[in-house]
């Protein structure tokens, strides 16, 4: 077996905490006693193995930094002792480094496949090999600092999953808070029905759909979108479902007192007043579209005003279908925006979907989208066979079913439908 030279030459102290405990496996007394000399000299702490067992089992209690193992030895070498070394569990990574007299480049091969760091030759220089430590120790740092992020990032990623759970609870209450502001499915004004739907694409949405009426049977019906999605969008559409309620008529935009009663403001003045109100509210960017039908149960005069927002679809009760609506300007968006009336008569028997571009503007299984005229087709397929409620639920299934397999919708979709009967 080759000696160390150089092995009283003084070397500076390494720097750090990385490298500390160092393990020593030779089968030559000799040889690590020079080596057990120098390194404690280094300041290392140090413990020394006459084979590659008493060296694995050494690791299970000593747990080195480092190990410096000879080759060649009696039983297990070193390369079959590295390879066992790198099988066990440890907390952090060691380095290896063997001995070897050695040089062919097939067997340096062998040993990196072990899974050993380093070589030095025989007989080994002690200014190497306090070299070969010091590479050791730079990579060591470099695997603890990397370790220490690790495990930041890890209880960051903890803290936040918890934060999201959090999150995520209170969306789903608010979910069911939203849809709350949709008491009700269907209500009947007379002879006719009001059927409204809402489907988020997220847990909370900024599409709304709603109706309300009062005693001389006269009625309303809207449905909104409000711009962007989350939890912004939903607290405006809240506060319109406020300004459009029907349990307190007498904050209803639409209303205004009439004897013992109350009666219906002109659309256009409701999307005014409605306007004047968004706009008023500091730092909110958001606004929306609506379309909102004022109906005289009796008469089946109706008016709409289509504030930026699809033209309802109007399915006559002889067969014809149209779009209707004049466009105009969306909610919230400009102060002082003007309105103006969409006058038409219903007769019964006739039906209208207003809707939000969910439906529209989804994307169909061929990557283009539904549009207006594929609506059209969507609700002719359907429009005999259902009413109310199931209408709407059977027009969004069969907007799914026409949607790539596996895909939500990237938008909310809801709309409110009208089946006029009079009184």
């Amino acid at each position: 077996m080759g000696m160390v030279q150089g092995a009283a030459m003084a070397l500076p102290h390494v720097e750090g905490d990385c490298l500390r405990r160092v393990l020593v496996v030779d089968d030559s007394a000799a040889q690590r006693r020079i080596l057990g000399l120098m390194l404690r000299r280094w300041g290392f702490e140090v413990a020394e193995a006459e084979d590659a067992q008493a060296g694995l089992a050494l690791c299970e209690t000593f747990r080195p930094d480092l190990v410096i193992s000879d080759w060649m030895m009696p039983g297990m070498t070193g390369v079959e002792f590295c390879t066992a070394f790198r099988r066990m569990e440890r907390d952090s990574y060691g380095y290896f480094i063997l001995l070897t007299s050695k040089s062919e480049k097939a067997a340096v091969a062998s040993g990196l496949e072990s899974g050993a760091d380093d070589f030095l030759t025989k007989p080994v220089s002690g200014a190497e090999l306090r070299a070969r430590i010091t590479a050791g120790a730079r990579i060591l740092s470099m695997e603890r600092q990397l370790k220490a992020k690790s495990d930041m990032i890890a209880a960051t990623l903890s803290e936040l999953q918890a934060i999201h759970a959090c999150i995520d609870k209170d969306l789903k209450r608010a979910r069911v808070l939203q849809h709350s502001l949709m008491p009700v499915r269907s209500v009947t004004y007379g002879k006719s029905r009001v059927s409204v739907m809402l489907k988020s694409c997220g847990h909370v949405g900024g599409d709304l759909a709603g109706m309300f009426g009062i005693d001389s049977g006269d009625f309303g019906l809207f449905s909104l979108d409000v711009s962007g999605h989350g939890i912004t969008s939903a607290m405006i559409t809240a506060r319109v479902a406020g300004a459009l309620g029907s349990k307190f008529p007498d904050e209803n935009l639409a209303l205004c007192p009439d004897g013992r009663d109350f009666g219906f403001l002109p659309p256009q003045c409701v999307a005014r007043r409605l306007n004047e109100r968004i706009v008023g509210q500091k730092g909110v960017t958001e606004y929306l579209t609506m379309a909102y039908l004022q109906v005289a149960a009796g008469s089946g005069r109706a008016s709409l005003v289509q504030a930026g927002h699809p033209p309802p679809l109007l399915l006559r009760r002889t067969g014809e279908v149209e779009f209707i609506g004049d466009g105009g300007l969306p909610i919230g968006l400009i102060a002082g925006a003007t309105y103006e009336d969409h006058m038409l008569q219903l007769y019964p028997g006739d039906r209208m979907l207003l809707y939000t571009d969910g439906f529209t503007e989804a994307r169909l299984a061929d990557g283009t989208m539904l549009e207006e005229e594929g609506l059209r087709e969507l609700v002719l397929s359907i429009s005999d066979g259902y009413s109310g409620p199931e209408f709407l639920d059977r027009l969004y299934e069969e907007l799914k079913a026409r949607a790539p397999e596996g895909r939500d919708f990237d938008d909310d979709i809801s709309a409110a439908f009208l089946e006029y009967g009079g009184l």
